[in-house]
């Protein structure tokens, strides 16, 4: 009885994760994004909760460079730190 495979019947195409995985920052390009996160995280004994502003700056930064898809900062667990819509040009000219 032979327990050898055949390797070359079936080909594997690899593909990245949909989310939890995104490519390394090569060029550095949010380095000082994370660099502040990170000393947010050390001085506050890694409670996350007191870094969100620091992580959600993060998280733009690769987005903006491509690190990352681009994503509602309301998905990512940032709803309470979004941006408020902005107002309408006639709320500000009421009498």
């Amino acid at each position: 009885m032979s327990t050898a495979m055949n390797f070359g019947s079936k080909s594997f195409q690899p593909r990245p994760p949909d989310k939890g995985s995104f490519p390394l920052d090569h060029f550095g390009e949010c380095k000082a994004f994370k660099e502040t996160f990170m000393k947010c995280l050390r001085e506050s004994s890694f409670d996350n909760s007191k870094c969100r502003l620091q992580s959600k700056a993060y998280l733009e930064c690769r987005m903006e460079h491509q690190l990352m898809t681009k994503e509602p900062l309301e998905k990512l667990g940032f709803k309470d730190l979004s941006d408020p819509p902005p107002r309408q040009a006639n709320e500000d000219c009421q009498h």
